[in-house]
């Protein structure tokens, strides 16, 4: 069976919405619940960026069936490995073991903030692979020093440690990554509807895994309505990720996206009240094999609105997919 999610966009809403948005959202009958993990939003009409882990350590409290994940988290530049491997630990205690850690290489976007630079593709990829390793390593509750090319990490220990520890999600894009993270994680994270990838990732894993991807959606009553407010808040996510991994701003974002036209993002967003419409844009994504998909509710205007009358019935048709 799959899994449907909700996302607690941060870049969207403020922190004490995400908490509201998250406990109507488990009430309603959502399985899982994300979180991006942002320092900037990919447009200034986005309007918000709150810190991801103390929202989370929230909604760990407000809820109490759902589970939880970053969706995805850098441990690399803006957080050192050995940090995000406390605050994982803290927010599955805090959980009771609901919390999935999804880990990734990275946007610009976020990580540029703290003034280290933005490493190459290659060596991001080198920095997330050390990074598992350590967070790993502190994860088993032993005392760690770590010497490696990118961290250095002098006698550390997790003192509040979950007995079952905190399960990985990485986020990849092909099969190089698939061959060098699938044996790193216990779960795959994807953002195309990608069979291949799903298929990749479970034969090099060589163990049962979970693959979660994320989906936008802007239901609205008023379907030009919705299709403008796509466009002002989400017309960035036509770039691709390798386009929107490597821009620095929201500028650089409003700038990359001028030409991108509403019927543009119609075309990729399910847009407007129809919620057969919305339900069948998941397909590919079941189709490709995916355990878990998230929806994205594009905007904060409306979030009450969707889910106390369309969450639920979309939520019925999913499963009947």
């Amino acid at each position: 069976m799959v899994r449907f999610g909700y996302t607690l966009m941060t870049e969207q809403s403020g922190p004490k919405d995400l908490v509201r948005y998250a406990v109507a959202a488990e009430e309603v009958g959502f399985d899982f619940e994300v979180s991006s993990d942002h320092y900037s939003p990919w447009l200034t009409e986005q309007g918000h960026a709150s810190y991801a882990w103390t929202v989370l350590g929230a909604v760990a409290q407000a809820t109490s069936r759902v589970e939880l994940a970053t969706y995805v988290t850098c441990p690399t530049v803006r957080y050192h490995p050995a940090v995000v491997a406390q605050k994982a630990a803290t927010l599955q205690l805090l959980s009771d073991g609901r919390f999935i850690l999804g880990l990734g290489s990275g946007e610009n976007l976020n990580e540029h903030v703290v003034g280290e630079g933005w490493p190459a593709v290659s060596a991001r990829q080198d920095m997330l692979e050390e990074a598992i390793h350590i967070i790993r390593e502190l994860h088993t509750g032993e005392l760690t020093t770590w010497e490696g090319e990118y961290f250095r990490v002098d006698s550390a220990r997790i003192w509040d440690l979950p007995d079952e520890g905190v399960p990985l999600a990485l986020a990849v894009s092909g099969e190089k990554s698939v061959a060098r993270f699938a044996p790193l994680g216990d779960h795959l994270v994807a953002v195309e509807p990608d069979a291949e990838l799903v298929k990749g990732w479970t034969e090099t894993a060589g163990k049962p895994s979970r693959s979660i991807g994320q989906i936008p959606i802007c239901w609205g009553t008023d379907k030009e309505a919705a299709i403008e407010k796509a466009h002002e808040q989400f017309r960035w996510f036509g770039g691709g990720w390798a386009v929107n991994a490597d821009l620095p701003t929201p500028a650089g974002f409003a700038a990359a996206s001028q030409f991108v036209r509403p019927d543009d993002v119609a075309g990729s967003i399910a847009c407007g009240p129809d919620l057969d419409e919305i339900a069948e844009s998941f397909r590919p994504y079941i189709e490709a094999g995916f355990t878990d998909i998230a929806l994205v509710q594009v905007g904060d205007e409306g979030q009450d609105e969707f889910l106390a009358t369309a969450a639920g019935p979309l939520l019925e048709k999913l499963r009947a997919l």
